[in-house]
């Protein structure tokens, strides 16, 4: 069988929609040969000022003027296709859309996945001007839909759930376009991996309730202060913090857990965080698209904090609607929801359950399945 040739686009602005990408090259690694996956960030293939604004102006909105971006959020969801704003705004992504266009040209693909909406909307315009011919593919990555992901002339689109499939076909996508996959994950995520094990690989106690807390804690303060929030509550339990690459935040930390010897697991960045979680009961964490899809995997209960107004709102909603985390917007929330698990574990039980049935570990798995199969036909 002729192996067939994947591109896979994304944007680094924020993570989700880079490990999206990845998580799909992974699985194609592991496909015995029948696909090999190539992953482009569409931000190398544009001039520094666009990448500034698209990746560097974003992140720095999110983290410091959160209301701000849940405007532009709704607003461009809303604007009118020919407003002066979306009509500006395409202008400049066509500017910076050559030699992402001739990169594509060279690699040839039988097929592209894209896991943002900038690249789909570039090649949607290329292949209305007869620029390129070959199947797009597009990878909703949150529990949300905004309407800049709707584009004409692709293949097909990768829902994360029943609802967000509606929303698809509520803005013009056909139903057979529309594939309820799940958001894709690592491979590594649908493993299992054994929590006695992973436990007394860090240091843990398997039999001790046990609480992930992942991420910056924006609006909540500091890691460090956070972990001390939670230390200082009653219950026989152990907490791990991820500081990934704030160095100042590990520190911190690590100074933290000799004044809670045994309780306190301090980790820089890894990546074991499926081992990490598998020690878990309990997880905090912002609610981004690609790190709730993870916990529902593990079957986790989450303590989602501070959404951003836009997509992390959205996907704070959903999990909260199905049962599956708690929603924190300051640190007396956060002990609030905390104290309220560790004293009622039935409850979280039941969060464990309904976490589980959410999970969708072979979402990658399923879209490029479906990919191949399309390139095949």
């Amino acid at each position: 069988m002729t192996q067939k040739k994947i591109l896979l686009l994304s944007v680094s602005a924020g993570a989700g929609h880079m490990r999206a990408a990845q998580a799909i090259e992974a699985h194609a690694n592991l496909a015995g040969g029948s696909a090999v996956a190539t992953h482009l960030d569409v931000m190398d293939f544009v001039s520094a000022g666009f990448r500034k604004l698209y990746t560097d102006f974003y992140i720095k909105l999110v983290n410091k003027a959160p209301a701000l971006w849940g405007y532009l959020y709704h607003a461009t969801n809303d604007a009118p296709v020919d407003s002066t704003m979306q009509r500006l705004r395409r202008g400049v992504e066509r500017l910076n859309a050559r030699e992402l266009l001739r990169q594509v040209a060279a690699f040839k693909p039988d097929a592209i996945i894209c896991t943002h909406f900038l690249p789909a909307e570039i090649l949607s315009r290329a292949i209305r001007q007869q620029r390129l011919d070959c199947p797009v593919w597009v990878q909703v990555t949150d529990f949300d839909l905004h309407r800049m992901w709707v584009h004409d002339h692709m293949s097909g689109y990768f829902a994360a759930n029943d609802e967000v499939a509606f929303r698809m076909r509520d803005q013009g996508i056909a139903a057979d376009k529309i594939h309820v996959t799940g958001i894709p994950i690592m491979p590594a995520f649908g493993q299992a991996p054994q929590r006695d094990e992973c436990a007394r690989s860090f240091g843990l106690d398997p039999r001790r309730t046990t609480i992930l807390l992942m991420g910056g804690g924006a609006g909540l303060g500091s890691l460090d202060t956070i972990a001390q929030r939670l230390l200082a509550l009653d219950g026989d339990f152990q907490l791990i913090v991820l500081a990934g690459k704030n160095a100042q935040a590990l520190a911190a930390l690590q100074e933290l857990a000799q004044r809670y010897p045994g309780r306190l697991l301090a980790q820089g960045f890894t990546n074991q965080v499926e081992r990490l979680m598998a020690c878990a009961d309990l997880v905090i964490t912002k609610p981004g698209g690609l790190t709730t899809s993870e916990c529902l995997a593990m079957g986790l209960p989450m303590i989602v904090n501070s959404p951003i107004p836009g997509q992390e709102e959205r996907n704070a909603d959903f999990l909260l609607e199905q049962g599956v985390a708690l929603k924190a917007f300051d640190g007396v929330t956060l002990e609030y929801r905390v104290r309220h698990l560790l004293e009622h574990p039935a409850k979280l039980a039941e969060m464990r359950t309904r976490a589980a049935a959410l999970g969708r570990s072979g979402a990658a798995r399923a879209v490029l399945e479906r990919v191949l199969d399309g390139a095949a036909a």
